[in-house]
């Protein structure tokens, strides 16, 4: 596991996402690990298919926690048995955080245990020709982009389908982001074929009650459509389908069985449940949607719910996990993510944003 330091270049990315407070049943989510030698306990079989989770977001900051060093060495192989008959399921390709290779200066690094690699740095987009008094308007975003992606190695772009932020519908409209950086890659030919394959996006569905399978689907569809590609990379929740006060920004981290209870979270049936939300990521692997997917501003029980669950399922499990760190947000320490992350338990990589100015 690695913890990374996030990025924003030149302060174009805010780490403020949203105070909504999302939650979900667990049902296969808890499905105990047996290590147990006792002959008299049958071991819950999984299908063989290997979790790869959970890298992504910027830089080598407290980089050597839990192995995966700058030099790429890393003595995990994987298990013959865990890649086979994994048909789609994009995992077990390589150690988590292994330097692939190094681009104009940039170590890019393997994104879980995928086949996706990322950059150390990437550029967060949320303010991107927003209402902001002060947001970076079009020529100055194809700048960046120029200068961190065609000059220095960089090749993440992290974006969703509600950026910009603020948006006000006239000026600035919700998919605005992603529209501006579809036209980049078209005018610089990185939109599709050997060019495409330069350049990795994450993009993201809103969170809460909008996660369904139905949602997944189109929304994901709305985001190619703005972006003029064919396919996502990663595909992360902004914020988990279930209440978590993880998703409560700058707020406390205490579980408010209340609020779960509230008709918004139990209405008409409840959150997604982790079963659909892992079918429904895997259907649009299988379509050639996406890459592989990830999650936003969630904890280490939205980890292990899951990895677990996909792994019980033998679908693609998450490669990502998204979250705040800065010198006053410690919550990713603090909340499990990096227990749950460890290669000794989810065989995960968190990563965390900031800003850098």
């Amino acid at each position: 596991m690695l913890i990374h330091g996030a990025l924003a270049i030149t302060g174009t990315y805010s780490t403020a996402f949203h105070s909504h407070t999302p939650y979900h049943s667990p049902s296969c989510s808890s499905v105990p690990r047996m290590t147990s030698n006792d002959p008299n306990i049958t071991p819950i079989m999984f299908s063989p298919r290997r979790r790869h989770s959970v890298s992504m977001m910027a830089g080598g900051f407290l980089g050597g926690l839990f192995g995966g060093g700058d030099d790429g060495v890393n003595s995990f192989v994987p298990n013959a048995s865990s890649t086979a008959g994994s048909g789609n399921v994009n995992s077990g390709k390589g150690p988590t955080n292994e330097v692939v290779k190094t681009v104009n200066g940039m170590r890019q690094r393997r994104l879980g245990g995928s086949d996706i690699v990322v950059s150390e740095l990437g550029l967060g987009t949320q303010r991107w020709v927003s209402a902001d008094f002060n947001a970076p308007n079009k020529d100055q975003v194809f700048d960046f982009m120029d200068t961190a992606i065609l000059k220095n190695g960089v090749n993440l772009i992290d974006t969703a389908e509600q950026y910009p932020i603020p948006s006000d519908g006239k000026v600035a409209k919700e998919g605005d982001s992603e529209i501006v950086i579809g036209e980049w890659m078209r005018t610089r030919g990185l939109d599709k074929g050997e060019g495409r394959r330069k350049v990795v996006i994450a993009s993201k569905i809103t969170g809460g009650r909008n996660v369904t399978p139905k949602n997944i689907k189109n929304d994901c569809a709305g985001s190619l459509k703005r972006l003029g590609t064919d396919y996502l990379d990663v595909y992360q929740l902004h914020w988990p389908a279930r209440y978590s006060p993880q998703s409560n920004w700058g707020q406390s981290l205490a579980y408010d069985l209340a609020t779960d209870k509230a008709p918004y979270w139990r209405g008409m049936g409840g959150p997604t449940s982790f079963e659909d939300l892992c079918i429904a990521m895997q259907d649009l692997i299988d379509e050639g949607k996406i890459r592989g997917w990830g999650m936003c501003n969630d904890n280490a029980y939205g980890l292990a719910g899951c990895t677990r669950t996909a792994k019980a399922l033998g679908v693609t499990p998450p490669c990502s996990l998204q979250g705040d760190f800065s010198l006053i947000d410690r919550k990713s320490e603090e909340n499990g993510v990096a227990e749950a992350a460890s290669p000794f338990n989810e065989n995960g990589e968190c990563a965390l944003h900031s800003i850098v100015l």
